[in-house]
């Protein structure tokens, strides 16, 4: 599932709901419950954590890395993992997602946390890699938070996003979810998981109901790579993810 996700249109951004109205719509904390219970059981997700260490394996040690909406943590745990000499800035608004992003990987030294937006990061290093996987979706003025990622980075330093670009159907994961789940642990097991992560289905129908009201934005891969151009990246792959769901795009900054 996601970890934080417009009717289609003219305008593909169509953000036109006040801060205060977006921030009711989810409850991250709550969210950041259960989200790594039902993460772990679910393939996709595991397959974008092995993606992106396999992109990790193709790159020179970052100096600085950020994570920009990094969740709770699943991203940062891995760059941590991989590149231990690198100074990481964790960066996720909710108290409730670093909480857990914080508990998971105290014995880390070399991550710093943020609870910040990324329109209120004071970011005056520019780093080498920049994560930024199932948020940008979910933030306001995707266009001009794009522009922020690009600021955040070197000329030549990467980006790695991934973004929900559709609208989340919750009753198609469900069933996949179960298949896969009954598969592996029968099902007295799949019925006992997804009891647990039910909190996860209750706050995916309401980044459903955000995305059908256009305040959290869809887009196709193209508008995506569009999005990302005008703001000042060199698209070096791109490809669909999540079962067509999301975008992973892989980029580096433009002089």
């Amino acid at each position: 599932m996601p970890s934080h996700i417009s009717a289609e249109g003219s305008d593909p951004m169509p953000f036109h709901a006040e801060p205060s109205e977006r921030q009711t719509l989810v409850d991250w904390t709550t969210y950041a419950t259960a989200y790594d219970l039902l993460s772990q059981h679910n393939p996709e997700y595991q397959a974008l954590l092995h993606g992106f260490e396999a992109f990790l394996g193709t790159i020179e040690t970052p100096q600085l890395i950020y994570d920009i909406g990094g969740g709770t943590g699943n991203y940062t745990q891995i760059a941590a993992r991989v590149f231990p000499e690198s100074e990481i800035r964790f960066v996720e608004p909710d108290a409730g997602m670093i909480g857990a992003a914080k508990a998971k990987m105290a014995a880390h030294a070399n991550i710093s946390y943020d609870t910040l937006s990324i329109e209120d990061l004071d970011a005056t290093a520019k780093a080498d890699l920049v994560i930024c996987v199932h948020a940008l979706y979910a933030m306001p003025a995707p266009e001009q938070r794009l522009r922020d990622l690009r600021r955040l980075l070197r000329p030549g330093g990467w980006l790695y996003l991934v973004d929900i670009g559709r609208h989340l159907d919750v009753a198609d994961w469900r069933t996949y979810l179960f298949s896969h789940l009954r598969k592996q642990h029968g099902l007295a097991g799949a019925l006992r998981i997804l009891w647990q992560g039910r909190e996860i289905a209750k706050q995916n129908k309401a980044i459903f109901r955000a995305q059908q009201e256009g305040v959290y934005w869809t887009h196709t891969g193209a508008e995506l790579a569009e999005a990302a151009s005008a703001a000042g990246f060199e698209i070096v792959s791109q490809q669909p993810a999540y079962r067509g769901y999301s975008d992973l795009l892989v980029c580096r900054a433009n002089p």
